[in-house]
């Protein structure tokens, strides 16, 4: 792990891969993770790159898989996913590979295209036999009946439905019988009605059980129906209707014999097809659990492979074409793990002529890595979802690792939920490798990925909790009040000293609702509480007004503190940028800006909570009035804090006045003196800039001490250009509003920080269940704008791009991801 307070020391590498190892050497290269690449074919089309061939054949192949993960989830037969990775395959078992996935394909689709006809066959067969049970009870048949013509004979007795009464009536009788879906059978009686002008007999009848529909495998409701139809023009009609509906046809026996016959056809038929579909089935799913036994490897191999294709989609050739040229971005301190992957790479290919590298100067800002662990990665994430750091300026989730909890810790401060939070992010800590929490659902996995977060956020509210002696929101005697009631009722004394010493009498015990404690009588106050706010507090009528005082002075201190550091850690990034004069013309006037008013705010009030007692608290003076007092220079004298006090103040406020413009003009005269006398001495820098792009500071910069010897010739045209760049009044309109943004932000900000007592108090008087859940959530936010807002503005710019290097640990494993 490198450091956490800077990112890692990038350069720009070229890469020479000999044709025949470029695949071998990428290989090796994605499974160490070391570099990322540029592209270098940018203005090329993606479907005119050399490799966009090979690219589809590994979509291809992806398609294949996805199929084969489909039919395996859909024969529920579990997917292993293994715990190691394979490699990319070779190149010589790629071809091998792809043949004999397609001929899997071919023979999965052939066999479930058999499956699927013979699965719909009997569903067919066995709709059949439904309706020929159910239609036996709509028709009596006349077994003898021929069509002959005689005389119509009386009707009143005979069935509509009877064969005999059709023939009295000379007409030809025709039948059509089948299945309907049961919410269209009201629609197809209309509409047999309305087209067939009343020449149809329809009889229905709901089955007893729902049946799959051979189509679409839904299981749905079914009628069957009987339609008696007279005439073949009618009969048309009829069968033209049922196709528009969907409707199930089969046809009708016309005898009980025939009957007879084709249900004891289909009931053999049926018995066939079950024999013939569960061998199908036990044979599809023996080809499935061998594939289900290789696939997992498959479908890595198969990212991996296309993901080093798409990397040598962004090199480019030499005028040979037999070498190509990559450039990439690497830390310094992994160059000699890249060229043992290089020399690795082409050991395995077998090339007589290895591959290698060189650093190459460039003057583009490198991206920014700064490597993180398990532990830190948390709080990194904080910082980055701000801004992604620049590159090498000081980064703040170092500092973030303390104070992000700390600053929770003081708005949601109570030891019982404290407590629970610690536990429960232990538990996550202790059970960090079981797999069911790395696949959990979105919430859960958010709170695994910020465990150690949530357990440095509990610890430190543990503190803070005993601090403010808050458990579950309440008071908790540990050590013993150090006020003392007896002391304050004394019958030893005579009226006039009890009056005079304050103390209580019967009268005063009994006519009293309110009774004050006075820390001045001998006796009351014994000593500070040990650690915290002494329990006696939790009784006192104005212990509400304590509170407000103390927690709202410990905001001001802390975030005074807060802000101030992060000025500070700005002077680190000025040294290190070589910037000095910025550390003179805007650190120094910020840092006496802030100190002046908002330090000497800090100054009062620890000065007070030390000077005065018990004994003198009833003429300690206001700090309120006194920094109020302090701006306004009253014509009474008052009695202040100290002797010299007006003198100290109007020394302060001398100092934060000549440091105002400094802050504003200070740096832009500066470069402006900077860029007239010394911007065509014909000096230059060598390498990448330090920036995240050239920017009029660094123009005035070209001739001052940041350069190196030796580079002492440039040309006249590149001189000329720089000289032109060069805007005073950019630069003046950027520090002014920079300077403008500071001094009123140290006001805003300052009071910003009053959210932790705001917060505190809320948090003492909300119920358990809000307190751990949306409180929490409500602390969480509030801490995090503290960081981003009110801290990181002061030193952190967050304008880097992020280093992605390639590497194969970044590639999804998830079955779920590789499934349309």
């Amino acid at each position: 792990m490198g450091s956490l307070f800077r990112s890692e020391t990038m350069c720009l590498a070229q890469l020479f891969l000999q044709s025949g190892t470029a695949y071998e050497c990428l290989s090796a290269l994605g499974e160490k993770g070391l570099v990322q690449f540029r592209d270098l074919n940018q203005n090329v089309s993606s479907f005119q790159r050399k490799f966009v061939g090979e690219v589809k054949r590994c979509e291809e192949l992806e398609r294949i898989l996805a199929y084969l993960v489909q039919e395996i989830n859909r024969a529920d037969i579990p997917l292993p996913e293994g715990e190691t990775s394979p490699p990319a395959p070779p190149l010589k078992q790629v071809l091998e590979m792809q043949e004999q996935l397609q001929k899997l394909e071919v023979e999965l689709r052939e066999v479930t295209k058999n499956k699927e006809k013979l699965r719909k066959n009997l569903l067919e067969l066995i709709e059949y036999t439904h309706m020929l049970r159910v239609t036996k009870t709509f028709v009596k048949r006349n077994v003898e009946f021929e069509p002959t013509y005689e005389e119509f004979p009386p009707l009143e007795n005979d069935s509509l439905l009877d064969y005999s009464c059709m023939q009295r009536l000379g007409a030809k009788l025709g039948f059509v019988s089948g299945l309907i879906n049961q919410g269209k059978v009201e629609a197809f009686e209309k509409m047999l009605w309305r087209v067939c002008k009343g020449y149809t007999i329809v009889t229905y009848a709901e089955l007893d059980e729902p049946l799959e529909d051979p189509e679409t495998g839904e299981v749905i409701k079914w009628y069957v129906f009987l339609i008696s139809f007279w005439g073949e023009q009618i009969g048309h009609k009829v069968k033209k209707i049922c196709d528009c509906y969907h409707c199930h046809v089969y046809p009708y026996p016309n005898t009980a014999e025939e009957r007879k016959e084709i249900q004891e056809g289909l009931n053999t038929r049926i018995q066939d097809l079950y024999t013939v579909l569960h061998k199908t089935e036990d044979y599809l799913r023996q080809v499935l659990c061998k594939a289900a036994e290789s696939v997992y490897s498959h479908v890595i191999q198969v990212k991996k492979m296309k993901a080093i294709y798409h990397m040598l989609n962004m090199c480019s050739f030499d005028v040979t074409n037999k070498c190509l040229i990559a450039e990439v971005w690497c830390p310094e301190a992994d160059l000699h793990e890249l060229r043992r992957a290089l020399e690795e790479g082409s050991r395995e290919s077998g090339a007589t002529i290895p591959s290698f590298m060189n650093t190459i100067p460039t003057k583009e800002t490198p991206p920014t890595l700064i490597r993180t662990n398990k532990f830190t990665e948390g709080f990194q994430n904080i910082v980055d979802a701000y801004g992604v750091g620049s590159y090498r300026e000081v980064n703040p989730a170092l500092f973030t690792i303390i104070t992000f909890p700390f600053l929770f810790a003081v708005m949601f401060g109570d030891f019982g939920h404290g407590f629970v939070m610690f536990l429960f992010a232990l538990l996550l800590v202790l059970n960090e490798n079981h797999p069911r929490l790395n696949q959990s659902q979105e919430i859960m996995r958010m709170f695994f990925n910020g465990r150690y977060i949530l357990l440095l956020m509990g610890l430190f509210s543990v503190y803070t909790g005993l601090i403010y002696n808050d458990c579950f929101s309440k008071s908790v005697n540990l050590f013993g009040s150090g006020w003392s009631v007896s002391a304050m009722y004394s019958s030893s004394h005579t009226p006039a000293g009890q009056k005079k010493m304050g103390l209580w009498n019967d009268s005063i015990v009994r006519h009293n609702r309110v009774l004050q404690l006075d820390p001045s009588v001998p006796g009351v106050f014994q000593g500070p509480y040990p650690l915290g706010i002494d329990p006696i507090w939790n009784l006192a009528t104005n212990r509400l007004t304590f509170l407000n005082s103390f927690k709202m002075k410990m905001s001001v201190i802390l975030g005074i503190i807060h802000m101030t550091f992060g000025v500070i850690l700005g002077i680190f990034n000025h040294l290190h940028f070589r910037k000095k004069f910025n550390i003179y013309l805007v650190s120094v006037p910020e840092l006496l800006f802030m100190l002046c008013i908002f330090g000497y705010l800090i100054f009062m009030i620890v000065y007070k909570w030390l000077v005065y007692s018990a004994e003198t608290s009833r003429v300690a003076p206001s700090i309120l009035i006194e920094f109020i007092n302090m701006f306004l220079f009253p014509a009474s004298e008052t009695n202040g804090l100290y002797s010299g006090q007006e003198r100290v103040q109007r020394l302060l406020l001398a100092v934060t006045a000549l440091s105002v413009p400094v802050l504003f003009l200070g740096k832009p005269l500066f470069l402006l003196w900077l860029h007239n006398g010394r911007s065509c001495f014909g000096v230059s820098r060598s390498g990448y800039t330090l920036v995240r792009k050239d920017s009029e500071e660094e123009v005035s910069l070209l001739g001052s001490q940041d350069i190196e010897e030796g580079n002492n010739q440039i040309e006249d045209g590149y001189r000329e250009m720089m000289c032109e760049e060069f805007n005073f009044g950019e630069i003046l309109m950027t520090q002014v509003i920079h300077s403008i943004e500071y001094c009123l932000g140290c006001i805003s900000n300052t009071a910003s920080y009053l959210r932790l007592w705001a917060l505190s108090l809320a948090h003492a008087l909300l119920t358990i269940f809000i307190l751990l859940i949306m409180e929490g959530l409500s602390a969480f936010l509030h801490a995090i704008r503290l960081h981003w807002v009110e801290f990181q503005n002061k030193f952190y710019v967050g304008a880097g791009t992020k280093f992605v290097p390639f590497s194969f640990r970044l590639l999804s494993s998830k079955f779920s991801d590789d499934v349309a």
